[in-house]
């Protein structure tokens, strides 16, 4: 509901720029409307629910206390900046890419996400006073009393868990607390929203296994990349409500990626959470330079055209050459006022109670204006333009994903007894 606190309101009532105003013959200095929400932000728990910046911890050239630069590294996400954005942390990804579904395959991507959850506990360990792994949904307000950065996991593509549910288990020792079970081909668990093919109409028989296993263990399901059936499925079988972790309004942009109204209406019926995606191709039809267009053409002919038939070896050449590709001709860039479009349909469709950001950063997120999270200041700026209230804010900002973890643990709790879902 837009009806406004009395913060709110006061940050709402100044004046766009200072002003001085007589008081007993001094001068008092009135801050802007501005400074005031940028106070509010940094006084919010601020959460994104999709960082994909453990893809750098183990690169030479990555320093998390270092500040780097979107226009000189390509980062979205360190300390410097976090702090500058009053970003407070959130959901630290485990991304797999999606690979052949044979035993070799799945095996090779078991190790790499359990390496890649490795570094995450080893981040948290050599920043230990800066940042603090988080297991609980009391944990989030806790470690940002305490002035750290919140760091839950989650796992990007279920795919490395092959046909052995048990894995999930052991990832959530670890600490993974959200899951999704499809990137952008369809695989073991479900249908994907940006493969042609439809191999279930939705979750297979073991996807529906893993919505219970999650349920069991007390996981948050994460839809984004999964078809829309899928969706539907999660959401039907689910005891809990899901979110989609890094997703957008198909009623703004007509993209795979992008979700319904109906569907985000049901997600919201059901209890779950929509956070917003900020990468561009997702918010707007983009088009590359002639010179771009020729060069992604040779190079897919290089290659063959699709990245998931390719052998690991040949996937990490290919990445290594789409990135000397981008270096040369850049690609086209969407913008802040997109990104608000976007974020400002899907609250006025289903409200603040259902609606989070997810920018997928270091995942390809970010935008003119908005290059990286020292910006987020603004989009609070602009939330409290459009007359959303201190509690409309803190829901976004965080408060929903707790909710979800807190209904996630309540089912883990009731299902103790249960045994795990075997194949």
């Amino acid at each position: 509901m837009r009806i406004l606190t009395l913060a709110s309101c006061l940050v709402l009532a100044g004046a766009c720029a200072e002003r001085a105003q007589e008081d007993a013959g001094s001068q008092i200095m009135v801050p802007s409307s501005h400074d005031r929400a940028a106070r509010l932000h940094q006084d919010l728990m601020v959460m994104d629910s999709h960082l994909d910046t453990p893809a750098y911890f183990h690169r030479a050239d990555y320093t998390f206390s270092d500040r780097g630069s979107w226009a000189e590294d390509g980062t979205n996400v360190d300390l410097p900046r976090m702090n500058d954005g009053g970003l407070d942390g959130g959901f630290w990804v485990i991304y797999t890419a999606q690979g052949p579904l044979t035993p070799e395959a799945y095996s090779a991507a078991r190790d790499s996400a359990l390496m890649r959850q490795a570094a995450i506990r080893e981040f948290a360990a050599r920043y230990a006073d800066e940042v603090e792994l988080a297991f609980t949904a009391e944990d989030a307000g806790r470690i940002h009393d305490a002035g750290k950065k919140i760091v839950y996991q989650s796992i990007e593509n279920a795919y490395p868990l092959g046909e052995d549910l048990s894995l999930m288990e052991t990832f959530y020792i670890g600490g993974v607390r959200m899951i999704s079970p499809a990137h952008f081909r369809n695989n073991q668990f479900a249908d994907s929203a940006t493969d042609v093919s439809a191999a279930y109409d939705g979750l297979s028989p073991l996807g529906e296994d893993l919505v219970r296993e999650a349920n069991r263990l007390g996981m948050i399901l994460d839809g984004s990349h999964a078809a829309d059936s899928t969706v539907y499925d999660m959401i039907d079988l689910s005891t809990t409500p899901i979110i989609l972790s890094h997703s957008g309004p198909k009623g703004v942009y007509d993209h795979p990626r992008n979700v319904p109204d109906e569907l985000l209406r049901a997600l919201a019926e059901s209890g779950g959470v929509i956070q917003v995606n900020g990468l561009g191709s997702y918010l707007e039809k983009l088009e590359p330079t002639p010179e771009r267009a020729a060069a992604l053409a040779a190079l897919e002919a290089e290659f063959g055209g699709n990245l998931y038939d390719l052998s690991p070896q040949d996937q990490i050449a290919y990445r290594a050459a789409r990135e000397e590709l981008n270096e040369a001709f850049p690609p086209p860039r969407s913008s802040f006022e997109m990104f608000m479009t976007h974020l400002l349909y899907t609250l006025e469709l289903v409200g603040p109670d259902h609606v989070g950001l997810g920018a997928d950063w270091d995942g390809g997120g970010g935008v003119d204006g908005m290059e990286d999270v020292s910006h987020l200041p603004k989009v609070t700026e602009r939330l409290l333009q459009a007359g959303y209230s201190e509690d409309d804010l803190a829901k976004i900002w965080g408060g929903n994903m707790v909710r979800l973890l807190s209904a996630a643990e309540a089912a883990r709790e009731a299902a103790l007894t249960s045994p795990p879902v075997t194949r």
